[in-house]
């Protein structure tokens, strides 16, 4: 078992206060965003085995197969399959999309072939993988996901009567769904400047209360962004503390405010539609997108075998499993044989191993075990407290 020492990535939509609070740390006075776990080379966790701290990959790619498992890395390859997060939104992030597989690497490589390096602003793919994630909530927490459906987009749009919104209109009251849609969106996206402007301008002094009042926030954080436009065309949605959605390739989403854990394949592409300065490659997201209406529909967790303690929240894939445990005196056990990193999200967990080897993780603490083929025991580590421990593996 390590304990991992892990990065705080601080974005600008960061709240200055939710892992600060569960680090237990002095807020910096800065954004702190998202707080990343995993073996990912944009921000490894790095672990001390006896000789001062080493990154993650550098220790599995050293030995695949003795920290991932001959299972994972005939599977998935000599690589940690996926990366966890605790995600901290004060202000909306981006809306976004993200690549299937095969999109990710002809990207990837395509990018590559014209020399743009791995960190410039205008790059799409800074690796070849896709991106599935499911978040799930550890208090209210709200966000955008998945397209309204075009009659139902037409109608909460031309009921604002804001002039700007015309040209994102008409595309809606086409017959075909996937074309009104497509549209609507690429609409959105080629307004002018001046227009943008006039129109958000509206919207934030107009827009009524109910269901319109997640979109009038988002309009006075971005005053000139035509993502206030791009959102009203998706569905807007609430989750309570330890609901789960899961997110596939292609769906367009934006979180607004909460935490959350985050679960995902190992990747960092991310195809922007708006709510953001950063670099917006219209082609490539018209080329990612789904364009299929949706409401989000949340993923309740599962229990585990029939002995209460692990909830489980299915996904349809296998890259990563995501659950959870609410540790109430009782030991539980999970078995060794895939890699796994377990987070701490309320109380302190205690980890003891087969050979005796104990680890207790404080709130905001987590630890990555090596697929060894032998049991952790899971407990709290005081008596009687409440204690939630997450759990991130894979399936194989």
């Amino acid at each position: 078992m390590d304990r991992l020492l892990n990065t705080v990535r601080p974005y600008a939509w960061g709240s200055l206060t939710a892992l600060p609070e569960l680090l237990g740390q002095q807020p910096t006075g800065e954004p702190q965003a998202e707080l990343w776990m995993g073996a990912h080379p944009g921000d490894p966790s790095r672990a001390d085995r006896g000789e001062g701290p080493r990154r993650l990959d550098e220790l599995i790619a050293a030995d695949p197969e003795g920290e991932l498992g001959a299972a994972t890395v005939a599977r998935f390859g000599p690589t940690l399959p996926f990366l966890l997060k605790v995600l901290a939104a004060g202000i909306p992030l981006s809306i976004q999309a993200h690549p299937t597989l095969d999109q990710a690497r002809a990207g990837f490589a395509a990018e590559n072939a014209l020399g743009v390096p791995l960190d410039a602003p205008e790059r799409s793919y800074r690796d070849a993988n896709h991106k599935p994630e499911m978040i799930c909530a550890l208090g209210e927490f709200e966000g955008l996901c998945g397209f309204r459906r075009p009659a139902e987009a037409a109608g909460l749009l031309a009921g604002l009567a804001v002039p700007g919104l015309a040209p994102v209109i008409a595309p809606l009251e086409g017959e075909d769904e996937s074309e009104a849609l497509r549209g609507a969106l690429a609409a959105a996206i080629a307004l002018d400047e001046e227009t943008v402007r006039q129109t958000v301008e509206a919207l934030a002094r107009t827009l009524p209360d109910g269901d319109y009042a997640p979109y009038a926030r988002i309009a006075k954080d971005f005053p000139d962004d035509r993502g206030v436009v791009t959102g009203m065309l998706l569905n807007h949605f609430r989750l309570r503390a330890g609901e789960a959605l899961y997110l596939g390739a292609g769906v367009p989403h934006a979180y607004l405010s909460g935490v959350c854990v985050e679960l995902q394949a190992n990747s960092d592409n991310v195809l922007r539609a708006g709510l953001t300065p950063k670099h917006v490659d219209v082609p490539e997201l018209l080329k990612v997108v789904v364009f299929a209406a949706g409401a989000p529909e949340p993923v309740a967790p599962v229990r585990v075998g029939a002995t209460p303690g692990e909830e489980l929240y299915p996904v349809p894939i296998d890259e990563f499993r995501l659950s959870r445990f609410a540790l109430d005196g009782a030991d539980r056990e999970i078995d060794g044989r895939t890699p796994q990193i377990l987070l701490c999200t309320e109380g302190a967990a205690r980890l003891t191993a087969a050979d005796g080897t104990v680890l207790d993780l404080a709130r905001g603490q987590s630890a990555f075990l090596p697929a060894t083929g032998t049991p952790t025991r899971l407990a709290a580590a005081t008596t009687g407290a409440a204690t939630t421990l997450f759990r991130a593996t894979v399936t194989v």
